[in-house]
């Protein structure tokens, strides 16, 4: 079930930020994650609207989003390749009309996830907290063709 976050719901979301971030990115060290926790907790959470995957009265992941911006998505270490990170960011999408993010290029996993999910690589920079590249993608949805398959036009 996919709900709205609640402030009860903190701690698990930021352990969940936590084991995730430095398991998807074992190139930056662990220590940079846990220096940004207070970040996570005061300045990010509260700035963004924030749903997460409760499973069995259990909080199992999170999504984060910032205006247009899918500003995190997060599953935890043990539930990860389950379906749940496919039903966060579909849920992420029906609140949007488009999206953008960026990721490190590095991160393989999550390119490939987000390419299944429409996302498109826009552009490349660097990150300015740890120096590494990353990737700037856009997803929206297509827009229907003029005259497309089921037409009744000739």
């Amino acid at each position: 079930m996919i709900r709205p976050c609640r402030p009860a719901d903190l701690e698990t979301v930021l352990d969940i930020w936590l084991e995730a971030s430095s398991g998807a990115h074992d190139f930056v060290a662990r220590s940079f994650w846990e220096a940004r926790l207070d970040d996570m907790r005061n300045l990010y959470l509260p700035a963004a609207q924030t749903w997460v995957h409760e499973r069995d009265g259990t909080v199992v992941g999170f999504v984060s989003l910032v205006d247009d911006i899918l500003a995190a998505i997060f599953v935890a270490p043990t539930e990860q390749g389950c379906g749940i990170g496919s039903a966060l960011l579909e849920h992420a999408k029906r609140q949007r009309e488009r999206l953008s993010l960026t990721v490190y290029a590095a991160n393989e996993a999550s390119i490939a996830f987000y390419l299944r999910h429409g996302f498109q690589v826009a552009g490349e920079q660097l990150d300015d907290h740890t120096g590494h590249s990353e990737l700037a993608m856009i997803w929206q949805p297509q827009a229907p063709v003029a005259g497309g398959a089921g037409s009744l036009s000739s």
